[in-house]
């Protein structure tokens, strides 16, 4: 596609505010030496940020072989290098004959695997629909940030959702997503699209944790799951990052009596 092929590329990648600076070039001498781990980093870098960024979306074929080798002024073999590791990290795929293009996020449904509750009521032919209760642009307070691991005073935007299946009340939805990592969130309403399936549609993530407890309903928690107060619930406690900075966090409350997380596992030969 002719925007993926006459694009520019912002160095240093992990920069997504949009904050434009000059091209670096190298010279091909360097590639004997001391700056060939720079230019496949920053090849990496910056392709990764236009795909975090929303510039290139899913299925957008990626500048060909050639094409980076002249914006970087580097080797074939450095270029390749880079989106192979793209490939590895699963946000591009590589396609023999016709080029490289964004990945499409996998949704896998195994009990610690990113999991998105619509999607998965609906494979197993139950109906599901939700209701957004609260949609708030917001600043990280001190408690959270440290939570986090993240800067206080960070612009956050703090959704309330409520998942109903089969025309009962089934998951509290509590998150928070990183206006940051995340710009694009600024602008979704979330009238129409849950969103953890809106978030693993257009962000990719490379490293997330999970803790499922039991908890207590409290009495805001009872209210909306329809259940009584003190009664059991599964929480589960989400965080996905990507190269270290948060893209979410989130907190889905399930009645105990309604949900269970359940998964099959099998030894992994050496």
């Amino acid at each position: 596609m002719s925007k993926s092929r006459n694009a520019k590329f912002v160095p240093g990648g992990g920069d997504l505010a949009g904050v434009t600076r000059p091209l670096r070039h190298f010279d091909r001498d360097a590639e004997r030496g001391v700056d060939l781990v720079s230019i496949y980093q920053r090849i990496f870098m910056d392709i990764e940020a236009k795909i975090i960024s929303g510039d290139w979306r899913p299925g957008d074929r990626i500048p060909v072989e050639h094409e980076l080798v002249a914006e970087y002024q580097c080797s074939r073999m450095t270029v390749s290098k880079a989106l192979s590791a793209l490939v590895e990290r699963g946000m591009i795929v590589r396609r023999r004959k016709t080029g490289s293009f964004v990945a499409s996020p996998q949704i896998d449904r195994t009990v610690m695997d990113i999991q998105d509750i619509s999607t998965e009521a609906e494979l197993a032919g139950h109906e599901h629909r939700f209701e957004l209760l609260t949609r708030k642009i917001e600043r990280l307070g001190e408690t959270e940030a440290q939570q986090l691991s993240e800067a206080p005073d960070a612009e956050i935007l703090r959704l309330q959702c409520l998942h109903i299946v089969d025309g009962r009340p089934n998951a509290i939805e509590r998150r928070i997503i990183m206006l940051d990592a995340v710009p694009r969130a600024r602008e979704e309403s979330f009238a129409s699209i849950p969103p953890g399936k809106w978030l693993l549609a257009e962000v990719p993530w490379s490293k997330a944790k999970h803790v499922i407890r039991a908890v207590s309903a409290d009495t805001a928690t009872a209210r909306i799951l329809q259940t009584e107060r003190g009664k059991a619930c599964l929480c589960l406690i989400r965080q996905t990052w990507q190269n270290g900075r948060t893209v979410t966090y989130v907190e889905i409350t399930h009645p105990g009596d309604r949900f269970q997380f359940a998964g099959t596992f099998h030894p992994t030969a050496n």
